[in-house]
C-alpha cells in the first residue's frame, strides 16, 4: 500500500509538472502577443497622425497657391478682370480656395475621430491588458503555493512511511531476539504503532490535501485560467475590430468630402466653359479702338505737267499740313501707327490718347470727381446737422468748433467742382459739343486776341480762350506765332514761359514784368503742365500778373522761376499804388 501511495504521488507530479509546463508557456506567449498588439494599434495612429499632417500640409500649400495668384487691388487687374477668362481663372482660384478647406476637413476628422479615438482607446487596453495578466499571474503563483503544499504533505508521508517502515523491522528484529528483554521488545512494538499511527495520519492529511489542490488545479486549468484566457481573447477581438473600425473611419473620411470636392471641381468646369473667345476679343476692340479716321486715297501727283503739285484734300499729307497750320494737336493723332512721344502717365487732360481712349479716361475721371464731390457733401450735411443740433442744445456741443471743418469742406468742394468742370469742357471737346481747340476762329491767342484793327490786349477773352496753362501755351504756338507775325508794330502783354524752341528767342528779349503785389499759397499746387509752377502751402511768391476771370495768377519766386497757379490756391495781396490794383476777398 505504501508503495502504491508512492508510485500515485511520483505520477501526479509527473503530470502536473508537464501541464504547468505547457500553461505557462501559452501564457507567456499570449503576453507576447497582446503587447505586439498594442504596439499594432499605436503605429496605426502613428500613421493615421502623419496622414493628417499631410493633409494639413498640402491644404495650407493649395491656400497659399490659390492667395499668390489671387489678382491683386489695382487698375490694371480690375480691367483684366473684364475678361471671361481671368474671371474663369479667378473663380477656379476661389473653387481651388475651397478644395484646400475640404483636405483641412479630412485632418481635422483624422485626428478628431481615429488619431485621439486611438489615444484613449491604447490607455484603456494597456489597463485592461495589465489587469488580465496580473489575475493570470495570480492563479498562477496560487496554484504554485498549493502545488508546494501538496509536495510538503507527500514528503512527510513518505518519511513517515519510511520511519514506519524502519520501527517495524526494528520491532521484529528485538522480537526474535532472544536476549532483548520482554520490556525492550513491548517499547519497539510500541514505537512501531506510534510510528504506523503517524505514517497513517500523514496519509489521511495528504490524502485530503490531494484531493483539495486537484480541486484547485482542476478550478485553475478548467475555470480560472481558461476564464482568463476568454477576456484577453475578447480583449484581442475587441482591439481588432476597433482597428477595423478605424480603418473603415479612415476611408470613410475621406469619402465624406467627395460630394463637396466634386462641387469644387464642376465649378471649375463650369468657369472653364464660361471663357467666351468673342466676348474677350471684343472687349479688346472696345477698349482699344482709336477713333480715328481713316486718311483719305492719295491723288495722282503728275510730274509731267508743269504745274504745282497738288495734293488730295483727304490726303494724309494735306490733313497733317492744314492742322499744323491751324496749330492744332494733329502731330501724333493722325493715324495709329503714327508713335506717341507722350510716355508715362501723359498731360492732365489725355491729349496724349486717342480721341475713343481720351473720352474713356476723361468720363472716368469725372466719375471719380464727383464721387469725391458726393462723400465730401454727405460730411458737410452731416456737419450741418451736427452744427444745428449744437445751436439748439448748446450743451452738447460748441457751434464754432464744427466750422473750422467745414470751411475746409466747401474749399475741398469748390475745388473738386472746379476740377469737374475742367476735365467736362476736355470732354465736351471729344464728343464734338463744343469747337476744337485747334480751331482758329476760336482761339487766336492764350491771353491776347490780336486784331489788325486793334493791338490792345484783350483780357476779357481769356475766360474763353484758356482753361488751363497747358492749353493755352503750348497748343496755340502756330495761332501766336501768325498773330504775331501779322501785327508786328503790337505791343502784347508778356505771355507765360513756354519750352517751344521758336518761342525761346522771343521770351529771352522780354524784359522781366514788375511785381505788382505778394500771395500766400493756401494749398499745394503741383505744376505738371507747361506754364505753370509748383507751389507749396505757406509759400510767399510776387504777384506779376493778375487774374483776368481766367482763374489762373501769373507768380514769380526769382528771377528765373515764373509761371500760373489756380487763384483760388492763393490769397493775394496788390500794392496799392500797382496799376490795375484790385481788391481780393
Amino acid at each position: 500500500m505504501q508503495q502504491l501511495c508512492l508510485l500515485h504521488c511520483r505520477m501526479m507530479e509527473e503530470r502536473k509538472g508537464d501541464c504547468w509546463i505547457h500553461i505557462k508557456d501559452q501564457f507567456d506567449n499570449l503576453e507576447k502577443h497582446t503587447q505586439w498588439g498594442i504596439e499594432f494599434v499605436d503605429r496605426y495612429s502613428k500613421f493615421v497622425k502623419e496622414r493628417s499632417e499631410i493633409e494639413t500640409s498640402y491644404a495650407k500649400q493649395i491656400r497659399n497657391l490659390s492667395k499668390k495668384y489671387q489678382p491683386k487691388k489695382n487698375s490694371r487687374e480690375e480691367e483684366e478682370n473684364r475678361y471671361s477668362s481671368c474671371r474663369a481663372f479667378v473663380s477656379t482660384l476661389n473653387e481651388l480656395n475651397d478644395y484646400a478647406g475640404q483636405h483641412e476637413v479630412i485632418s481635422e476628422n483624422l485626428t478628431a475621430n481615429i488619431v485621439a479615438e486611438l489615444s484613449r482607446y491604447l490607455q484603456e487596453l494597456k489597463s485592461e491588458r495589465k489587469s488580465h495578466f496580473h489575475d493570470g499571474r495570480k492563479a498562477q503563483q496560487q496554484i504554485e503555493s498549493s502545488w508546494k503544499t501538496l509536495e510538503a504533505c507527500k514528503r512527510k508521508f513518505e518519511r513517515d512511511c519510511k520511519e514506519a517502515e524502519r520501527a517495524q523491522q526494528h520491532f521484529e528484529k528485538m522480537d526474535a531476539d532472544i536476549n532483548v528483554t520482554k520490556a525492550d521488545v513491548e517499547k519497539a512494538r510500541q514505537q512501531a504503532q506510534g510510528r504506523h499511527q503517524m505514517a497513517s495520519d500523514s496519509k489521511s492529511e495528504y490524502s485530503a490535501y490531494l484531493q483539495k489542490f486537484n480541486q484547485e488545479q482542476n478550478d485553475h486549468y478548467y475555470s480560472v485560467i481558461p476564464n482568463i484566457f476568454q477576456k484577453i481573447q475578447e480583449m484581442e477581438e475587441r482591439r481588432i475590430e476597433r482597428v477595423g473600425d478605424c480603418m473603415k473611419t479612415f476611408a470613410d473620411v475621406d469619402r465624406q468630402v467627395l460630394p463637396i470636392v466634386g462641387k469644387c471641381l464642376d465649378g471649375m468646369t463650369k468657369a472653364a466653359e464660361s471663357i467666351d473667345a468673342k466676348t474677350d476679343s471684343q472687349l479688346v476692340v472696345e477698349s482699344y479702338k482709336s477713333g480715328f479716321e481713316p486718311p483719305g486715297d492719295v491723288d495722282f501727283e503728275d510730274y509731267g505737267q508743269a504745274i504745282t503739285r497738288t495734293v488730295s484734300e483727304t490726303s494724309l499729307s494735306n490733313s497733317r499740313e492744314s492742322k499744323e497750320k491751324l496749330g492744332g494737336k494733329s502731330k501724333g493723332k493722325l493715324w495709329p501707327f503714327i508713335k506717341n512721344k507722350n510716355k508715362g502717365s501723359g498731360p492732365e487732360d489725355f491729349s496724349h490718347l486717342p480721341p475713343e481712349q481720351r473720352r474713356k479716361k476723361l468720363q472716368g475721371k469725372i466719375d471719380e470727381l464727383n464721387k469725391d464731390i458726393q462723400k465730401e457733401m454727405d460730411q458737410r450735411d452731416a456737419l450741418t446737422k451736427m452744427k444745428d443740433v449744437y445751436v439748439k442744445n448748446p450743451a452738447m456741443g460748441d457751434p464754432a468748433s464744427v466750422d473750422p471743418r467745414l470751411g475746409e469742406l466747401a474749399q475741398s468742394i469748390e475745388k473738386l467742382q472746379y476740377e469737374v468742370q475742367k476735365f467736362e469742357g476736355w470732354l465736351a471737346e471729344v464728343e464734338g459739343r463744343m469747337p476744337s481747340k485747334s480751331d482758329p476762329q476760336r482761339r487766336q491767342s492764350g491771353l491776347y486776341q490780336t486784331t489788325a484793327q486793334n493791338n490792345t490786349p484783350m483780357g476779357s477773352n481769356c475766360a474763353q480762350d484758356r482753361e488751363s496753362p497747358d492749353g493755352s501755351y503750348t497748343e496755340e504756338q502756330s495761332s501766336e506765332t501768325q498773330v504775331k507775325a501779322q501785327a508786328p508794330s503790337a505791343n502784347p502783354g508778356p505771355l507765360p514761359t513756354s519750352s517751344t524752341p521758336e518761342f525761346d528767342d522771343e521770351f529771352d528779349e522780354e524784359e522781366a514784368l514788375p511785381t505788382i503785389g505778394t500771395c500766400k499759397a493756401l494749398y499745394a499746387f503741383e505744376g505738371h503742365n507747361e506754364g505753370t509752377i509748383s507751389v507749396a502751402e505757406g509759400e510767399l511768391l510776387f504777384v506779376i500778373e493778375e487774374d483776368k476771370g481766367d482763374g489762373w495768377t501769373r507768380v514769380r519766386r526769382n528771377e528765373d522761376e515764373e509761371g500760373y497757379v489756380p487763384s483760388s490756391y492763393v490769397e493775394v495781396f496788390l500794392e496799392s499804388n500797382a496799376k490795375g490794383a484790385m481788391t481780393y476777398i
